[in-house]
């Protein structure tokens, strides 16, 4: 009997200290939950804190090539200036700094959510191999339906995929370009990163967020995959030609602005159409990533205030 109460008591011990231990864990494990809860909030108020401005600014919808398309118009200035978002971008989720900041006295700034994004939806967006030319046929149609029969153009990105087939394709709407972000073709190399971003689990909170705020989780999912098929076309179907001709075509002066550690756009695309666009004026931000425009917004909207002002 005094055997079996030791060996009992021993086991009651044992247990009694996994019992312990496993309460340990999962408090950490319920702190660990609740630390990340506490960021992700942190993040949707820094995001809802950043757009709230944009969004309060009353916004319109336009018919545009049979889409209602949403935008913004501010400032009285007499020199019309167009924003051209990213993939899956809107005026809102892309460009907050240079809606509320740019110099509204010098510049009336439109920025639009091209179709199938933000809030010009419906309809659905949609990538076939003429989907950034839709994009330039659609912001060249905006503009002039809103008196706007010369303008600059500001692109990020696609955006500044776009603006270059724009620029290239109306050259007689555009005045200057800025673009930064961006590439005229696309590599093996490029399609393999893309294809690594497809998992949206994957990402950061902070790029993430605003996505899902914007469209819900399944429409961003949804989207996203499509792009990174859109975009992979042209390796396959054009041999990664995306806008070479265009940008030969280009004949506006143009600022080119490149994040030198952009992780996105290695520095082997901004070279190429720094040779391709006439004239073309670079400077490099050498901490820059792929979002110099938010990420350096005073010093970037200051750049781009005097370039387009010249």
């Amino acid at each position: 009997i005094c055997c079996v109460w030791e060996v009992s008591t021993a086991n009651f011990v044992f247990f009694c200290c996994v019992l312990v231990v496993l309460s340990d864990m999962s408090m950490a494990l319920c702190c660990r939950l609740a630390r990340s809860s506490e960021r992700l909030k942190l993040v949707l108020r820094h995001v809802a804190m950043a757009s709230t401005s944009a969004e309060s600014i009353p916004q319109q919808k336009a018919e545009v090539n049979g889409v209602n398309i949403n935008y913004v118009k501010v400032g009285t200035g007499d020199h019309p200036l167009v924003l051209m978002p990213g993939a899956l971008g809107s005026f809102v989720t892309d460009f907050g700094p240079q809606v509320e900041k740019l110099n509204r006295e010098k510049f009336t700034v439109v920025g639009w959510d091209p179709r199938g994004y933000g809030r010009s939806r419906p309809p659905d967006r949609q990538f076939g191999l003429d989907f950034f030319h839709q994009d330039a046929a659609d912001a060249a149609a905006l503009m002039q339906k809103l008196g706007f029969d010369k303008f600059s153009l500001a692109g990020w990105s696609d955006g500044a995929i776009t603006s270059i087939i724009l620029a290239g394709t109306y050259p007689q709407l555009v005045r200057k370009m800025v673009i930064w972000g961006g590439n005229a073709y696309i590599t093996a190399k490029d399609s393999q990163m893309y294809e690594a971003t497809r998992n949206i689990d994957n990402w950061s909170e902070r790029m993430r967020a605003p996505m899902v705020q914007m469209y819900g989780e399944e429409y961003f999912r949804k989207t996203w995959a499509s792009w990174i098929e859109g975009i992979s076309q042209f390796l396959h179907q054009r041999n990664g030609d995306i806008c070479k001709k265009e940008a030969s075509q280009v004949n506006c002066p143009t600022l080119l602005l490149h994040g030198a550690k952009d992780p996105m756009v290695p520095g082997f695309h901004p070279d190429y159409l720094q040779k391709h666009l006439k004239g073309a004026r670079r400077l490099d931000f050498p901490e820059g990533k792929h979002n110099i425009h938010l990420r350096y917004a005073d010093r970037f909207n200051t750049l781009m205030e005097n370039f387009l002002m010249e």
